[in-house]
């Protein structure tokens, strides 16, 4: 199992893939946090779910996101150009390097979330400051947006990688990640709020300490996408381990 963390690990340094998610995620952070601390009126802000709301979806969604694609891009990469049949080769027993990739793919995950969630409460805070806003924020809300952010992420890199091991495609699962955590959540949340509280990435929001209509503590809701994480992987395991390597 070690040679098989040191393989994905050394993947992940000796491509550009992981600085090219991490460059566009840091810099997408930077601009919806931006755009959201200047764009919403200052009594929007003045409250502590406001000025959540900002560091929020400027750091967890966006961070969450990438360590998604992160996590779908690990195994679809290896399918779109043909390593994964030496990877086989190499290690013949397939749950061990789904085993690998989870692992890796979690702990870079929570790292991509830190990142994220970290340049949001500074550069939200900051632009807050700017604005004259007095932060209502504590220190004790600072780490669990830090900390929740970064679980959040980790456990959406499961998500991811039980995608893109169903679908194996890397273009069907990384729009099918932008489709859902961009566009039908926030569907849902406007249409059938009851419902939209159990969704994924409303529980990410939830982790990071953002009420979320009549939802869950950060803890419950760690927990609900922890078993979507473990549904995502269980889901994806057969996939790998039962089905012909095109």
């Amino acid at each position: 199992m070690r040679a098989q963390l040191r393989s994905e690990f050394a993947k992940l340094r000796s491509t550009r893939t992981i600085l090219g998610l991490s460059a566009a995620m840091l810099g997408l952070v930077l601009l919806v946090t931006l755009l959201h601390a200047f764009s919403l009126s200052t009594t929007d802000l003045a409250s502590r779910s406001g000025q959540v709301r900002v560091l929020v979806e400027g750091g967890e969604l966006v961070g969450a996101l990438f360590a998604g694609l992160l996590g779908a891009m690990s195994l679809t990469g290896e399918f779109r150009h043909g390593t994964i049949r030496p990877t086989f080769l190499v290690t013949p027993r397939r749950g061990r390097v789904i085993a690998a990739k989870t692992v890796a793919s979690t702990l870079t995950g929570f790292v991509l979330g830190l990142m994220a969630t970290a340049l949001a409460a500074a550069a939200g805070t900051l632009a807050l400051a700017a604005r004259g806003v007095t932060v209502q924020l504590d220190s004790g809300n600072y780490v669990v947006l830090l900390v929740g952010g970064a679980a959040a992420a980790s456990l959406w890199a499961v998500i991811g990688l039980g995608l893109g091991a169903i679908v194996r495609n890397q273009v069907a699962a990384i729009v099918g990640l932008c489709v859902w955590l961009l566009f039908i959540e926030n569907l849902l949340v406007d249409s059938l709020p009851g419902v939209s509280r159990y969704a994924p990435g409303v529980l990410g929001r939830a982790i990071t300490g953002q009420q979320t209509g009549t939802l869950h503590t950060p803890a419950l809701a760690a927990l609900l996408l922890v078993l979507y994480a473990a549904a995502a992987a269980a889901a994806g395991w057969p996939a790998i381990t039962r089905r012909d390597v095109d």
